[in-house]
């Protein structure tokens, strides 16, 4: 094993508390959705869908975007073994955007047709895209395929995010779209290593 110098920090160790912390946000996010409304009596399935219906959608929403940034996150550890002490530092800024998802998800889901909090929601995913995209700049230093898959996030959220402040009924399906730097990831890699 290469020895590291005093500034270097082995990013599995990071990759350990970046799980921890990814999988506890995660979990978090469905926290509030038994306390969402207090029946009288026993629900019936119209009671329990005027209810939960919005709630899961949010909740959806917001675990395949952890799980999407998740999936960007182990990638780019597992192309940095070892990273500087500013890495390290940007890699716990993307965490703590992810540690505050439950926050911003609990308002949207209970108060996603307020513009406020709607754009509250935009901007934080806005964040969070951005600084994947910033840790994918530091690693790979020039526009490759997966520079591009990082990008396009952020400039789905950043639009999605506008029309919130209009629309917020319009904003969730515009930020589903950002689900597509997905495919743009598996079609330039395919392109790129037709034998794998």
């Amino acid at each position: 094993m290469t020895e590291l110098k005093p500034d270097q920090f082995e990013m599995r160790r990071l990759e350990s508390l970046s799980n921890t912390i990814f999988g506890v946000a995660m979990t978090l996010l469905a926290y509030d959705l038994p306390k969402a409304a207090v029946f009288t009596s026993a629900p019936d399935w119209s009671d329990l869908a005027h209810v939960y219906s919005g709630k899961l959608a949010g909740f959806a929403l917001s675990f395949i975007i952890a799980g999407v940034f998740w999936i960007s996150h182990h990638r780019r550890l597992a192309r940095q073994p070892v990273g500087s002490r500013g890495a390290v530092i940007l890699n716990l800024f993307f965490l703590l955007s992810i540690v505050l998802l439950p926050v911003t998800n609990g308002l949207y889901t209970n108060f996603g047709m307020s513009s406020a909090v709607a754009v509250l929601y935009g901007l934080h995913l806005t964040a969070i895209a951005g600084l994947n995209a910033w840790l994918w700049w530091t690693i790979l230093g020039s526009w490759r395929h997966e520079m591009l898959a990082s990008l396009f996030p952020l400039l789905v959220f950043i639009p999605g995010t506008i029309v919130a402040a209009f629309a917020p009924h319009v904003a969730p399906f515009l930020w589903n779209i950002a689900f597509a730097g997905l495919l743009i990831q598996r079609f330039y890699g395919a392109r790129i290593r037709p034998d794998a």
